[in-house]
Parts: structure tokens; C-alpha cells; sequence
């Protein structure tokens, strides 16, 4: 089996959102996504990553994810090539699981469980407004939750008094205002419902330090990125000041950005996002480090779809993941638009996957819509190696004195595999 051709889909409706479906010569199709700056992504996997791995072993996951790393890490590892890297991974894993018939969870470690609890993110879409209705009836909101079984929520009350000094001034009354939600919900529904509180990077540290003091009373179930985690240190001392978790965070990028955080006491609990930090191979690090350190990992979701069925693979073969991100918002909005078959939520948890691969396929319909951008490589590239490598490689002709030679041991790698 080898890789045939990589395609790319995106649709106007969602235009951050990238699906990417790699193909084989067997027939079998693997799905991945990611989101944010999709036309950047799309780039990045044509120009780059789709002529690299076009005519490989797509079973080679490991191999390929740290050639399309080490090729694309000379300007940080971050940005579009790594959210690219992200979708082909889980792609590469739904094509292992299809030709193996299993789920992805048996595959990379086998189930832990069978279901994982959710909370519930705030959202709006079509004829849900949760995150709007929560300012005026919160403790309908939560009671609406706790119906369907959803015992957590996540909600963003001080996003909104940040804007007009970008997080540098935060006056009293001002927070009294934006943490009257919560407030009532813990006076008319004492602790029956778990609250986080995500501040999206928008504050300054004295201001975020005054937000976790004013809501420690509270009892939340943790803070998330009330400042940008640029800095362990800075989040060190935020936690310094609170009983309240902190959590870090979706923008932490591979095991090596969340390993400092991990390690260190910035936070106590990991939130990688797997369609950005490198995929399903990479989240799994990231939660053998954390649970080295004793540490939960939450997986970040409000992506999309497949986000979700990945996450939900992660979810039952890891045993320490402790809650999974749900958007019930985007999911009954439109999730169900792009999918088949569907996640399943049942009782306030996700539940374990039963279909081979990841357990779901992008519907045929999404490529005809009229809002849809399909792009396609299907050749090979000549060679894996960076500009760096050219022109400090020895010429060709005298390349064959080191790999002909008797007197070296070779290292089983065969790096003329990408070549």
C-alpha cells in the first residue's frame, strides 16, 4: 500500500476550517482537519508535505511525522506546518486502523475505558445561544446542562471588559459586572455544576491575578490561559496566588512547549489541541510526560468534527485524560453537516468509537458544495532534504564513498527512503 495522492477541502461557510483526505492505492481513504488560516495549511501540504509523503507507506507514522517536523521546524514549530503536520497524522492513523479493522484507541495502546465525561463550551450557532443567554438566565443555562447530564461548562465572562484597554486596566466594577454569571449560578445551584473559566491570553498578569483572586471563592474547576503562555514563569506565579488549577493550554505547541509547563509548576493541568499540536502520535507524548509528572491532560476541542472523533481515541486509550472539551452549540449546529457517522454524547459523556480507523467519513456532499475549494497533489517529490542540507552535503559522487563503505555500522534507518 502507498500513499496515491493528498486532498485538501475547504468551504467558504467555515473558511478557517481544512479537511484532509489522504489516499491510497488500495482504496482506502484516511480523514483529518485543522483549523485556522486554511488557505495557509492548504499551502503548506501542497507545496511541502503532500510531494514528501505521495508514494510512501502511509503505515510509516512515526517516520513521516518526524521528517515533515524536521524539514518545517528551521523557522519555530509552530504555525501552518504543524497544523498541516497535525491533519495528516490523524489522517495517517485512520488509514492504519481501516486496513488493521480497528479503532485508532486499540491501536495505540488499547481502551482504558469506554466512555469519557464532557463540559460543555458556551457557544452559539442556529438556534442555540447558550453563550448569549447565559448573561441573562445563567442558572438556566446550567440547569439546561445538568439535564442532559453535563455536569461542566466553560465560559469567558471577562473577555469582553478586556477590549477596551487590551487587557491592562481592569477596573472593579467592571469585573463585579462580567462575574455576576457565575456568581448566581453558585448561589442558586451551590457546586451541582463545575465552571472554567477561559480568558482567551487577554490579560496582563496583575490583572489576571486579581480575577483569579476575586473568583476563588467560586471553586472553579480551573483557569485557562488568562494570559498568553508565552511565559511559564508568569503562569508560575498566577497559580502561586490561586487554590483554582490552571490550565495550559491549546496554544502550546508539542511535547517540547507543554513539557516546560508540565514540568515546572505553571500549570496543573495540560489542554493540547490536537489539531494543532501535531496530531494524534504527538498528544499521545504529551500525555505520557504529564502522567509522569502526575498530571491530567484535558484535550482542547470547538474545532471541528473530526477534532472530536480524534480526540475520542486519545480519550479512551489514555489514562490520564480527565475530561474532554464539548461545543454542543457547533456539534448539533452543523458537525452533523460534514460527518457520517456522527460522535456519539450520551448522558454528559463521549463515547468510545466503534467503527475501524477513526469511526467516521467526510460526506460526499461537502466536496460538491459551491462554497468548496478541492485541491489535490498527487506527485513525488525528488528529494526530502532542506536547502541547508544542499549545500552542506557533500557532491553526489562522492556521497557513495559513506554509504558504500565497510568500516561504518549502519543505524537501520534508511534515509534514502525520502530521497
Amino acid at each position: 500500500m502507498i500513499i496515491s495522492k493528498i486532498e485538501t477541502i475547504r468551504v467558504a461557510q467555515f473558511p478557517d476550517l481544512i479537511f484532509v483526505q489522504v489516499h491510497t492505492d488500495t482504496g482506502l481513504t484516511g480523514l483529518g482537519e485543522t483549523w485556522y488560516a486554511a488557505s495557509t495549511v492548504e499551502s503548506a501540504i501542497h507545496d511541502h508535505f503532500g510531494p514528501l509523503l505521495v508514494g510512501r507507506d502511509p503505515f510509516e507514522i512515526e517516520r513521516h511525522w518526524q521528517t515533515m517536523f524536521r524539514l518545517s521546524d528551521h523557522a519555530g514549530y509552530g504555525g501552518a506546518e504543524l497544523r498541516a503536520i497535525s491533519a495528516i497524522d490523524v489522517a495517517l492513523w485512520d488509514i492504519k486502523g481501516q486496513s488493521l479493522n480497528m479503532p485508532i484507541f486499540e491501536i495505540i495502546g488499547g481502551g482504558t475505558r469506554n466512555r469519557i465525561k464532557v463540559y460543555n463550551t458556551l457557544g452559539v450557532y442556529g438556534e442555540i445561544d447558550e453563550a448569549h443567554k447565559v448573561w441573562s438566565d445563567p442558572v438556566e443555562v446550567a440547569k439546561n446542562l445538568l439535564d442532559q447530564g453535563i455536569t461542566g461548562m466553560k465560559m469567558s465572562p471577562t473577555d469582553f471588559i478586556s477590549r477596551e484597554s487590551d487587557g491592562q486596566l481592569l477596573f472593579q466594577d467592571d469585573l463585579d459586572w462580567a462575574l455576576r454569571p457565575i456568581r448566581e449560578i453558585r448561589e442558586k445551584l451551590g457546586m451541582e455544576i463545575d465552571i472554567a473559566n477561559d480568558a482567551h491570553g487577554k490579560w496582563n498578569l496583575p490583572n489576571a491575578m486579581r480575577i483569579v483572586r476575586e473568583l476563588e471563592s467560586m471553586r472553579l474547576m480551573w483557569h485557562e490561559e488568562l494570559i498568553s503562555p508565552l511565559n511559564e514563569e508568569a503562569h508560575q506565579r498566577l497559580q502561586a496566588v490561586t487554590s483554582t488549577p490552571i490550565a495550559a493550554a491549546e496554544r502550546l505547541m508539542t511535547r517540547y512547549q507543554h513539557r516546560r509547563f508540565i514540568e515546572s509548576s505553571a500549570a496543573r493541568i495540560s489542554m493540547p489541541d490536537l489539531t494543532w499540536t501535531g496530531g494524534i502520535s504527538e498528544v499521545k507524548k504529551i500525555a505520557v510526560i504529564a502522567s509522569a509528572h502526575q498530571k491530567p491532560i484535558a484535550p482542547h476541542d470547538c474545532v471541528g468534527p473530526v477534532n472530536m472523533m480524534a480526540c475520542a481515541h486519545i480519550a479512551m486509550a489514555t489514562p490520564n485524560v480527565m475530561i474532554m472539551e464539548y461545543n454542543r452549540a457547533m456539534h448539533l449546529g452543523w458537525y452533523r453537516d460534514f460527518i457520517e457517522p456522527d460522535f456519539v454524547i450520551d448522558g454528559g459523556f463521549l463515547m468510545a468509537p466503534t467503527e475501524p480507523g477513526l469511526g467516521t467519513r467526510l460526506k460526499p456532499s461537502v466536496k460538491a458544495r459551491p462554497d468548496a475549494t478541492v485541491r489535490v497533489s498527487s506527485g513525488k517529490s525528488e528529494s526530502w532534504l532542506t536547502s541547508v542540507d544542499r549545500y552542506t552535503y557533500p557532491p553526489k559522487e562522492l556521497q557513495s564513498e559513506f554509504v558504500h563503505s565497510t568500516k561504518r555500522r549502519r543505524t537501520g534507518f534508511d534515509a534514502s527512503y525520502y530521497n
